[in-house]
């Protein structure tokens, strides 16, 4: 099997990855990075360029093997690490295909919300009642977290998460106003699959991995209202950021759970 060219390893400004005939786009990642590492790269830029949709089967570990010049060893690590990161999912006696929000097992890899008594599957999907999803310019905070300009256009959305007919959980999230032009309140009212699934297959933007920060507060008069809680009410308040490839920041998300029925849990590894 042909291997890749010695000329990879020297100074990663004067030479290509993998150059154009293998790979059919531009290296960017470091030429010191190892192999494998090189054609997971490689295999996210086919992801973010939408040559594989969200629930298609990508190209066999042999092909990539062919397609990059390396051997079936090095995808296979590079996939496992994508694998890992639920990037693309391996179904036994079928392939591996690209990860999407719309499947069992993806829905709720970013709701760490549990019920006490049972668990997310057991207790059904959510009741979500759309409160408000509006236009508006992004404020100095949100523009950063979002790596926007302050005042460039984001949308609002307000809802309210139920379970068994309790609020459960409220969410203001902000959106960049240009990936996600054309979303409105009555399309997330009409959509009953989970949100980050309509991102993927309406606006086509793939959330990959988020960063969460959580701390314990008390509801003001108007989420109290909305969670009917009192005032007083202890909460977990739980902010993300979601990001797409690339570590492209999409969505704001600040939550407040109620704590009585259902607590938050995550596994560590």
């Amino acid at each position: 099997m042909a291997t890749l060219p010695s000329s990879l390893f020297t100074n990663a400004t004067s030479a290509p990855l993998l150059g154009a005939d293998a790979s059919g786009m531009g290296g960017l990642t470091p030429a010191f990075s190892p192999l494998y590492q090189q054609i997971k790269g490689l295999i996210l830029q086919s992801l973010q360029s939408g040559e594989w949709k969200p629930g298609e089967a990508i190209p066999s570990e042999m092909d990539l093997a062919a397609r990059f010049r390396v051997s079936q060893g090095t995808v296979r690590k590079a996939i496992d690490e994508l694998s890992a990161e639920n990037l693309v999912v391996r179904r036994q006696g079928k392939g591996t295909f690209v990860a999407t929000h719309a499947e069992q097992q993806v829905q709720y890899r970013f709701l760490k919300l549990q019920p006490d008594s049972g668990n997310v599957q057991s207790e059904g999907p959510a009741e979500r009642t759309i409160i408000d999803c509006k236009r508006l310019r992004a404020s100095a905070e949100v523009a950063r977290a979002l790596s926007l300009r302050s005042g460039d256009p984001v949308l609002q959305v307000r809802r309210v998460l139920a379970f068994s007919g309790v609020p459960t959980i409220l969410e203001d999230l902000w959106l960049p106003g240009t990936p996600f032009k054309g979303l409105t309140a009555e399309r997330l009212s009409d959509y009953h699959g989970p949100m980050y699934a309509l991102f993927e297959t309406e606006f086509g933007v793939r959330m990959v991995r988020a960063d969460e920060t959580i701390r314990a507060v008390n509801p003001d008069a108007e989420q109290a209202q909305l969670l009917h809680v009192p005032v007083t009410a202890p909460l977990l308040s739980v902010e993300r950021v979601a990001y797409t490839y690339n570590d492209t920041p999409m969505e704001l998300r600040r939550g407040l759970y109620r704590t009585d029925t259902h607590h938050y849990r995550n596994a560590l590894s």
